[in-house]
């Protein structure tokens, strides 16, 4: 898919999004097969991949630092111990969240998830 592709289907997934929200209920043969069609536009887009990555802070540091590091060097962070890390979804922000360890595991509970509006105006 290209991007403009992609860029089409945000922006009709945004619009009926906000059109759920606003319009008032319908009657009841219409709504479902207004959700039947929205069911299979979303189904179209199930299977694609996308890359989620979760951001614990950044740093800039010259080549010649980084040649130096070594097993138990520290790299200190943009960011406070303590405050929400960052997930990206294909390098788009969606969500913050705090880290937490399930069966010996690290993942991360969402505390905020960015409002639909803002993440389309992302893919522009």
């Amino acid at each position: 898919m290209g991007d403009d592709t992609l860029d089409n289907l945000a922006d009709q997934l945004v619009a009926e999004a906000s059109g759920m929200a606003t319009e008032a209920p319908a009657k009841k043969s219409a709504a479902s097969e207004d959700s039947s069609h929205k069911d299979r536009n979303l189904n179209l887009i199930l299977d694609i991949p996308l890359k989620v990555s979760v951001e614990l802070g950044r740093t800039k540091m010259p080549v010649s630092e980084l040649l130096n590091l070594t097993q138990g060097s520290v790299i200190e962070l943009n960011k406070l111990a303590g405050e929400p890390m960052e997930v990206y979804v294909n390098d788009k922000l969606i969500a913050r969240g705090e880290a937490v360890v399930v069966n010996e595991k690290f993942g991360v509970r969402l505390t905020d998830i960015i409002s639909p509006a803002e993440r389309v105006e992302q893919l522009r």
